[in-house]
């Protein structure tokens, strides 16, 4: 059973997949890289609300809260069953927690059932008692005048009312969610990190070696201004943005990739087969079509892999195909142009970043990283099969959902600081810029309405990277209004028409608002 077999994360993934893109939209630019712990969270407090509304539906009669709870096990069970990646046995942890669910809830209303043949509590009458006490009360009922009835619950004779001490029933239910949720959690962060460390450690020792090592980085590649991105993004800084809520656990011992499709030749490539193929070693930076003007979602990082491109001249592509159709293990897809993919530029098959296998989170243990191109439509993490065919005959993911089919990256520049107060005087304004396969030419900067005034660049290794720049200005007491635009090799400037991600990407200058005091 993979980790999407979970009922929350198979609910929580359907859930992403049938949420329209403006919701999607608004969970990214509202909570970042924590929108799917908060989506985790809302779902555990979706069932705390269905496990009430299933207790009063017991109340009213067992078999109601029992059908719901199994209705509500089955809707599971479905979530798991239609993963691009789901086996057979994926629908038992829904089914289990179901049948879990409705015996524990009839074990509760059962100890509120009448218990035949009771012993009588202390101070209760025994049979005889009540026998006298009846008839007394009939001789008394006769002489007296008449009046309103009470009814009582009728029971049987010999039984009387289980009873459970109300701190007791809330501390054990307490618990019981207590227990449910640290150790559901605790699975599918197990489940998502830990289940391939041992094999992660082992690639880490045998990573092997590029055929043409890139030399050191330029020694004024990074201006080690306070609060400025460095020009190498650490691992666990690097953003992650994709649609798992449990980290695929793809053992390298096992994984293939398949090319196929439109190929004079389909290939299946094992772990080993690929890393004794030439070693490509290239500074990249990847970029997210969701982020916002300014926003942090691109990093930059030295990557290690495989050339897409020799890969696929040995599959043979045939001629009229323009796509590549990527799949991940966990069945999210991504459109890649082919000529892209085949103009020369450093897209890779990729296994490592920055000295190590590739983290869990970022695709571990192989992925593919396509200069120039937003992350939706080139780099699929956890990558296992690659269809050579064509645009108007397939779509992915984020196609499906109105996005551009093609997704080129847009020069983009931002201020990094200073971001909110400074010192009167004599400052520093810093930041990063990038176009990707174009290279940066030109960064500017403006305060308030002044005009505009060339930064300085740090050195790049390559057009493929982003490119720190930095400025010294006059800022006066008050308020002020910073501003950046950049200009990529080919003497295109970024527009200062603003526009949201969707579908293509965001436009527009990144402006800051500063109060120096």
């Amino acid at each position: 059973m993979g980790g999407d077999s979970s009922p929350v994360v198979a609910v929580g993934n359907a859930a992403v997949d049938l949420s329209p893109s403006w919701l999607k939209n608004w969970a990214i630019a509202t909570f970042g890289e924590n929108d799917k712990v908060v989506l985790i969270g809302g779902i555990f407090v979706v069932i705390a609300l269905l496990a009430a509304g299933f207790g009063v539906l017991a109340r009213i009669r067992l078999g109601y809260g029992r059908l719901a709870l199994l209705a509500f096990g089955v809707l599971g069970a479905w979530a798991a069953a239609t993963r691009p990646d789901a086996g057979m046995l994926d629908v038992l942890p829904s089914l289990l927690a179901a049948w879990a669910g409705a015996a524990t809830l009839s074990r509760i209303f059962r100890r509120l059932e009448p218990v035949e043949n009771a012993e009588p509590a202390v101070g209760e009458p025994d049979d005889a008692g009540e026998v006298a006490g009846e008839v007394a009360g009939e001789e008394a009922a006769s002489e007296a005048p008449p009046a309103r009835l009470e009814q009582p619950p009728v029971m049987l004779a010999g039984e009387r009312l289980r009873t459970i001490d109300r701190r007791s029933l809330f501390t054990g239910v307490a618990t019981g969610a207590g227990v449910a949720v640290v150790t559901g959690a605790a699975g599918v962060w197990l489940g998502g990190r830990n289940n391939v460390a041992a094999e992660r450690a082992q690639v880490a020792a045998e990573l092997p070696k590029p055929v043409e090592p890139l030399p050191p980085l330029p020694a004024g590649v990074d201006f080690k201004i306070p609060n400025l991105s460095p020009f190498v993004t650490p691992n666990h800084d690097f953003y992650r943005v994709d649609t798992a809520l449990a980290l695929p656990n793809v053992d390298p011992n096992t994984w293939s990739l398949k090319i196929h499709g439109m190929v004079d030749r389909p290939i299946e490539l094992s772990f080993a087969e690929l890393l004794k193929r030439p070693i490509v070693e290239a500074d990249l930076t990847l970029a997210c079509v969701s982020n916002p003007v300014g926003g942090q979602y691109v990093g930059n990082a030295r990557w290690l892999g495989v050339a897409m491109a020799g890969v696929l001249r040995e599959a043979g592509i045939k001629a009229g195909a323009d796509m590549l159709l990527s799949t991940s293990a966990d069945g999210w897809t991504a459109g890649t142009p082919v000529e892209v993919v085949m103009d020369g530029r450093n897209a890779l098959f990729a296994f490592a970043m920055n000295g190590e296998p590739l983290p869990v989170a970022h695709g571990f243990p192989v992925r593919q990283v396509v200069p120039g191109l937003y992350g939706y439509v080139s780099a699929t993490k956890w990558v296992v099969d690659v269809n050579v065919t064509r645009f108007d005959e397939a779509t992915a993911y984020w196609t499906d959902r109105g996005w551009d089919a093609k997704g080129p990256i847009k020069t983009q520049s931002r201020i990094d600081t200073p971001r909110n107060k400074t010192k009167p005087g004599r400052n520093v304004i810093a930041g990063v810029a990038w176009a990707q396969t174009k290279g940066i030419a030109k960064v500017e900067v403006k305060v308030d309405d002044g005009p505009w005034q060339v930064a300085k660049l740090a050195e790049v290794p390559g057009p493929d990277t982003w490119r720190q720049w930095s400025i010294e200005v006059d800022l006066a007491s008050g308020m002020h209004t910073l501003s950046c635009r950049a200009t990529d090799e080919t003497g295109e400037t970024q527009t200062s028409n603003g526009a949201p991600p969707e579908p293509s990407g965001a436009t527009g200058y990144h402006r800051v608002l500063i109060e120096t005091t």
